[in-house]
């Protein structure tokens, strides 16, 4: 009985060790997240960069009225 037990055992381990199916899921995530930071860190500098432009064109269009 008990060798049974860890045949079965032995089978649920080696079949676990080989399952792929979870790595897929994984590694999309973490391209998920390396994009999603890219993308934040782009949208954090270009909208620096059009507050700056705002607030020239501003200043420009105060200044010449």
């Amino acid at each position: 009985m008990t060798m049974r037990y860890a045949n079965l055992a032995r089978h649920y381990l080696t079949k676990l060790a080989s399952d792929q199916s979870g790595a897929t899921a994984i590694e999309y995530s973490l391209i998920a997240g390396l994009v999603s930071i890219a993308a934040i860190t782009a949208m954090a500098s270009l909208g620096s960069q059009l507050s700056d432009t705002f607030s020239s064109t501003n200043e420009i269009l105060a200044n010449s009225g």
